[in-house]
């Protein structure tokens, strides 16, 4: 029933008639008969800039990805998988749109709209050319490699030392001079979101990788990539770490457990958290900086950085209560136009230092369910797709385990702050939504062919 009803919309939908309108052309084209690969040097291209240029140049990229999407969906006459991902995420922009028509600040609102736009675009993108399995592993292994570089950088920085750019340390704590290194991205917090996902993957890829050296180079990039993350000193990041342990082992006892013996099925994650738990414990213990930073998370608003975020939290839900439905519109121009009239004073603020808050501020109840549903779906789809990945024996069913692990980390960092909306991080996010979307039409080829 659901399928005819589909089928009959696509008849009579003008937009989807729009899809294959230059196939011929594109059939004679030299260039595009490499359409796949060519859009994955797009993306590489972006997760390579984006760390390391202006805010601008990104933008750039962007545009153009999204111009290339939009070339290959109108020359394209297969069926397009439209998953359920994307779906809620056409909602979610869609509830954004509505918010920028209502927004006391339109203008503004119509700037974050435009980024917001190129972000979701470049997902369509990226979903679009990574369901090749060889297309994907070399895009992940693009990323990886540029975490390095970023990671690298930053730990020099630990090394040579480097000038605090803003006060990121409670000055009246023992750790005031203490150095967090924040590498090319210009913030701590920020490096720290941006290497959570650089983490997951790497973890991913100690195990899909076979070679000896392709495997030497994942053990590098975990070292290097969570020592970084040690030194830029964020507590989210460090709380966004535990996160992601935690889904990564869960999901990989879920991947071996049927060729575990008995016994280790059972006790096996169990002991393996009890070792990590009691390695954490006695980190903290002995280490005074390490616990000096984990201790300052309990200590409420006698820490600055603790109480600067509780204030800042509590004139945003007056901004809430007062644009409940629709929000005040996308983007931290929109923020930074509206959160003045609510603030207390000495507490300015450039977001709203939640992601889930942020969204809520942003495009109010009804794009921050849209939002939860994103989550909902990414959960459900990417275990439905991880189970039949397991079922089939797919190797890459691994990345997907990187993927929803560095979505979780990331979700565990942005309850304290709304650091993955620049585009160094928000491209990431998208990146990581993308690969758990671009498993769909991959995962049903090979059951078809499975039951064939």
């Amino acid at each position: 029933m659901m399928s005819s009803q589909v089928s009959s919309w696509r008849g009579g939908s003008f937009v989807y008639r729009l899809i294959g309108l230059f196939h011929p052309w594109r059939e004679g084209s030299y260039l595009l008969q490499w359409a796949e690969p060519i859009g994955v040097l797009l993306v590489a291209l972006v997760l390579l800039l984006a760390p390391l240029v202006s805010t601008t140049l990104v933008g750039v990229l962007l545009i153009a990805g999204g111009a290339y999407w939009g070339l290959l969906t109108l020359s394209d006459r297969d069926i397009i998988a439209i998953t359920p991902i994307h779906i809620l995420v056409f909602f979610y922009w869609g509830a954004a749109t509505i918010s920028v028509a209502f927004s006391p600040v339109t203008e503004a609102a119509f700037q974050g709209w435009i980024r917001l736009t190129l972000y979701l675009v470049w997902f369509a993108l990226c979903a679009r050319v990574l369901r090749s399995p060889a297309l994907r592993n070399w895009t992940i292994t693009a990323f990886l490699l540029t975490s390095l570089l970023v990671s690298v950088y930053g730990i020099r920085q630990q090394i040579f030392g480097v000038d605090h750019l803003a006060t990121w340390n409670d000055p009246d704590s023992v750790l005031a001079e203490s150095t967090r290194v924040y590498s090319y991205l210009g913030n701590p917090n920020l490096l720290a979101g941006y290497l959570i996902s650089a983490i997951a993957l790497s973890l991913a890829a100690f195990w899909v990788w076979r070679t000896w050296i392709q495997k030497g180079l994942a053990v590098t990039a975990i070292i290097v990539n969570t020592s970084c993350l040690y030194f830029t000193g964020s507590r989210g990041g460090w709380v966004a770490l535990v996160g992601l342990a935690v889904a990564f082992l869960v999901l990989m006892y879920y991947w071996y457990r049927q060729n575990l013996p008995p016994f280790w099925r059972t006790w096996l994650l169990p002991i393996v958290f009890i070792i990590l738990g009691g390695l954490a414990f006695a980190a903290v213990t002995f280490v005074e900086p390490l616990r000096l930073r984990v201790m300052s998370i309990f200590a409420g608003r006698d820490d600055s950085s603790n109480n600067f975020r509780l204030t800042v939290w509590f004139s945003v839900i007056d901004m809430i209560r007062d644009y409940p439905w629709l929000g005040i519109g996308p983007g931290n121009n929109a923020f930074n136009q509206v959160y003045p009239l609510y603030q207390r004073p000495n507490f300015n603020a450039l977001s709203a230092y939640s992601v889930f808050l942020e969204t809520l501020v942003e495009t109010g109840i009804i794009g921050f369910t849209a939002f939860i549903g994103i989550l909902v779906s990414l959960a459900y789809e990417g275990w439905r797709k991880l189970s039949c990945l397991k079922a089939l024996n797919h190797r890459e069913g691994l990345w997907l385990i990187g993927a929803i692990s560095a979505i979780v980390g990331m979700l565990t960092h942005g309850l304290v702050d709304t650091v993955w909306y620049r585009p160094a991080i928000s491209t990431v996010w998208w990146l990581m939504v993308a690969i758990v979307a671009s498993y769909y039409p991959q995962v049903e080829a090979a059951k078809k062919k499975e039951s064939a």
